[in-house]
């Protein structure tokens, strides 16, 4: 694997080579419907499980959803931030920041690693699944899909503020907010589909 560079300057086409193996190299691309399509299913499926075969009153069941959705952005800030953005104090934590995020930054066009490769996603949805129905029970078949569906918002306004031009629309800010953290300062916009918690904790540029 290649060794993290300490500082990166964004280049706008290509893309970094980071294992040696085939294989490896490989499972680090995806094309962004795959793993969007996925989570959407996922939710879909879940969310028809809660509606069809749990106990749980339809209101509650869009109350939980909306939670769902709602914690997502908080997760997503809070990752983005500290695990993506950790303090490299050490060469194997620089090695992993850099490729976990950093080749991101780096490549920030290279739209092959804009999102978790199919494997990876799949894994992530199960590891999800069998934490929320460990900690929630049945509840979890409300929540999750809300949840999921946040994520795959979240994939969704990530790859057009790198593949698109900025819209005429209400996507506009989102797109602003992403680029000032690529090209201006990393330490702001740490939100990418909601600039709720950047609003909150004061790193909203």
């Amino acid at each position: 694997m290649e060794t993290a560079p300490q500082a990166v300057r964004p280049k706008h086409t290509g893309q970094k080579k980071l294992f040696d193996n085939p294989v490896l190299e490989k499972l680090t691309h995806t094309h962004i419907a795959v793993p969007i399509t996925m989570f959407v299913l996922f939710s879909a499926g879940l969310l028809y499980y809660a509606l069809t075969y749990s106990q749980l009153p339809i209101l509650l069941i869009g109350l939980l959803f909306v939670v769902g959705l709602l914690l997502f952005t908080l997760v997503e800030y809070l990752v983005h931030r500290y695990v993506f953005h950790m303090e490299p104090n050490s060469p194997r934590k620089a090695k992993m920041q850099y490729t976990i995020h950093g080749v991101h930054h780096e490549y920030p066009k290279d739209k092959t690693r804009l999102a978790m490769p199919p494997l990876m996603s799949a894994l992530l949805a199960l590891f999800l699944l069998w934490l929320t129905t460990s900690l929630m029970g049945e509840y979890a078949y409300a929540f999750l899909p809300g949840f999921v569906m946040g994520y795959s918002g979240y994939l969704f306004v990530h790859y057009i503020t790198h593949a698109y031009p900025p819209p005429d629309n209400f996507f506009r800010i989102l797109w602003v907010n992403h680029s000032v953290h690529h090209y201006k300062s990393q330490n702001k916009a740490f939100g990418v589909s909601s600039p709720l918690w950047d609003y909150v904790f004061g790193t909203l540029p």
